[in-house]
């Protein structure tokens, strides 16, 4: 199939008309409003990955198992340090977008010096174009009215050739040497040249005209494929960060796999033991010797049981 091309679908047929340079150039507008979006976008983006790798390094300096002891210890001490990484690697990532992002904006600057040239050109050509052809147009108009002005004189000879009036016929005559005829030689080769000017500019425009699109086609090209490429990279480097992450955290895991629960937990035994012996039971001592006695309740001598035929009531008595 046939590539397309921008100087074989841009014209028009009226000669003033520019709708088909207009469009391209509102086509090149939006490219590069594209290109300053995504650049945009990646310096949007660079920034938050310096913000996380800077939440993430903050994050990897805090205690974290300060207190633990032994495998496990050893392997949240990796883990702080594998964050750190991981932060440290998302520095870089964000680094590397702010690269890729200066790259785009010196391209978008150098497009624009480009397009610059060709515009202030085919500008100028346009404003000589639309000049010219009014010029033309306007002697054209006036070259015509002077060719009708002419035929009407010569009518109003032929209608006065058949009077007497000697004068009135001079008077006609002198009137048709002195204006139609005597002018419209003049208005003919003014608007001949008039012509002759446009047809040269006509072709100055069209030459610039294909040069031109040449130009605006190229810039597109180039533009859609720094546009791809760079969206490309920046994939590549969020998949080799993902890559990388993976990578480290890995060490974690390899770390976590050597964590032995019993080990620790006999590490804390052998370390902080205080002894293999329970406490025994305790023992009753009594030290007063006298509260061994027979009789005793609750530190007192149980007296005789009372008489129940004495209704004085029951009375009550401590032995010495």
């Amino acid at each position: 199939m046939k590539n397309l091309h921008f100087k074989d679908f841009f014209w028009n047929s009226d000669l003033t008309c520019t709708n088909g340079y207009d469009a391209i150039i509102q086509y090149l507008n939006e490219g590069k409003r594209t290109c300053k979006e995504v650049e945009d976008f990646m310096k949007a983006r660079a920034s938050i990955e310096e913000k996380y790798a800077k939440d993430l390094l903050g994050l990897s300096k805090k205690v974290c198992g300060h207190n633990e002891m032994n495998t496990l210890k050893r392997s949240l001490d990796i883990f702080k340090l594998q964050t750190e990484q991981v932060s440290l690697s998302h520095l870089q990532l964000a680094q590397s977008m702010k690269e890729e992002a200066k790259k785009l904006e010196e391209f978008r600057e150098k497009q624009k010096e480009a397009r610059k040239k060709v515009e202030q050109c085919m500008d100028a050509l346009h404003k000589q174009k639309s000049s010219q052809f009014k010029k033309t147009m306007d002697s054209k108009k006036t070259y015509e009215q002077k060719c009708r002005d002419k035929e009407e004189a010569d009518q109003n000879v032929n209608r006065n050739t058949n009077t007497n009036n000697t004068k009135h016929m001079e008077k006609v005559q002198r009137h048709l040497h002195i204006s139609p005829t005597l002018f419209t030689p003049i208005l003919h080769h003014f608007y001949l040249n008039n012509v002759t000017t446009m047809g040269k500019l006509r072709e100055e425009w069209l030459k610039e005209h294909v040069k031109s699109c040449e130009v605006f086609e190229k810039l597109s090209i180039e533009r859609i494929n720094v546009l791809r490429n760079t969206i490309w990279t920046h994939l590549n480097q969020l998949s080799q960060q993902c890559v990388t992450t993976d990578e480290l955290y890995e060490e974690v895991r390899k770390s976590l796999e050597q964590c032995d629960i019993q080990e620790d937990v006999e590490h804390f035994i052998n370390l902080r033991r205080t002894g293999e012996k329970p406490p025994g039971m305790m023992q009753h001592k009594i030290f007063c010797q006298w509260l061994t006695r027979p009789g005793l309740i609750c530190g007192r001598k149980r007296g005789p049981l009372p008489d129940p035929t004495n209704n004085r009531g029951m009375s009550f008595f401590f032995n010495e």
